[in-house]
């Protein structure tokens, strides 16, 4: 459980540090992602910067969750996490209605309501993870003292972490630079079925985190075929899940986007990146079913190794050759496929080796 403490230490630590760099920062990196591709540009970039300044208040209470359920998952405590996170993430999204729109007792903020609504709502789970962890911390003799050895080797363990997030983040934000020099519509669009491959992705990581917490009990205890079987069983739940959810966006094609949008022009663009959004659905189950086994083995170099290859010979490579050749939302989307593509073909190689299965370490 200490570990757990100092965890939450750095997550607070680390974001404190992002706000103070990033608030500052905030008009200079929109107008850079954005752009000048028309007269919009420059308002589009105004308003971004403000959303964002807002909403990354909530960076410190996010890696706060984060950390919660880190340590929660550690211990395979799995059924409070969820609660805790659906609590802030129920709050948040009756605040969006109410704020953006001034429904009820509300004011209309518009856009910045949004942020107003994910930070409470962010704020809500961190604390409820901070809550669950106090109890614990009391009865340690170090209390809730900064224990910097600790401290120091997590940062160490987290390395392979920390650089495959930072692949996946340069990618998104790559994407998201290139889509906005398409237009505003264009980006709208790219933005919108993003969210949902994000939503996805946590669906997804539902199943993920299952299998991290079992394979890595079974390995730890000596138990391979256990550990074959969880990885087999696992994989077939998530591509039957994803698969199923790709049928659902593919008949809901006409209606669900306009479930978040009314613009004309936002709709036409959207019609591209949905249609690589469903067909890469099935191979996504396959990727983050066979991710959290991977993590489940301690096998996060491995991982870093697989995404940072995805990102530069895939993902990097085609979002800005669709800038230079004019290629649209379809280049910066195959860049996503391919990168999608090589992670599955990595991580099959991975499993079929057998060099995952290092029984009797308990991943830290």
């Amino acid at each position: 459980m200490h570990e757990g403490v100092q965890a939450s230490w750095i997550a607070v630590a680390v974001g404190v540090v992002i706000v103070a760099v990033a608030y500052p920062l905030a008009p200079v990196v929109m107008r850079l992602l954005v752009g000048a591709s028309s007269p919009d540009s420059a308002a589009v970039a105004a308003d971004a910067a403000h959303w964002l300044r807002i909403a990354m208040f909530g960076v410190p209470l996010i890696l706060l969750s984060m950390a919660g359920n880190g340590w929660m998952r550690g211990v395979q405590d799995t059924r409070r996490p969820v609660f805790y996170v659906v609590i802030g993430l129920s709050l948040a999204a009756v605040l969006v209605a109410g704020l953006v729109h001034g429904i009820g007792p509300f004011p209309r903020l518009g856009l910045p309501g949004s942020a107003v609504a994910n930070v409470i709502g962010q704020g809500v789970t961190g604390m409820l993870f901070a809550v669950r962890v106090i109890p614990e911390a009391s009865g340690e003799s170090q209390g809730f003292r900064p224990d910097r050895p600790i401290i120091v080797a997590q940062f160490a363990m987290a390395r392979d972490l920390i650089v495959r997030s930072l692949s996946f983040q340069i990618c998104f934000v790559s994407a998201a630079a290139v889509a906005a020099r398409f237009g505003v519509a264009q980006v709208a669009a790219h933005q919108l079925v993003l969210q949902l491959w994000e939503f996805m992705a946590l669906f997804l990581d539902s199943v993920a985190i299952a299998a991290q917490a079992l394979v890595g009990a079974a390995l730890g205890g000596g138990r391979l075929t256990i550990a074959d079987a969880v990885a087999r069983r696992v994989t077939g739940v998530s591509v039957v899940a994803a698969t199923a959810m790709a049928a659902v966006f593919a008949a809901g094609a006409s209606l669900i986007p306009r479930i978040f949008t009314t613009d004309d022009a936002v709709l036409d663009a959207i019609g591209v990146p949905w249609w690589f959004f469903v067909g890469m659905l099935p191979i996504a189950g396959v990727v983050f079913a066979l991710d959290g086994v991977l993590l489940g083995s301690g096998d996060a170099a491995f991982l870093r190794t697989a995404t940072l290859t995805g990102a530069l010979v895939g993902f990097l490579p085609l979002i800005w050759l669709s800038l230079i050749f004019d290629w649209g939302l379809a280049g910066v989307w195959s860049g996503l496929v391919v990168f999608t593509v090589i992670r599955l073909a990595t991580v099959v190689w991975r499993i079929r080796s057998g060099r995952w299965r290092q029984a009797g370490v308990v991943p830290a």
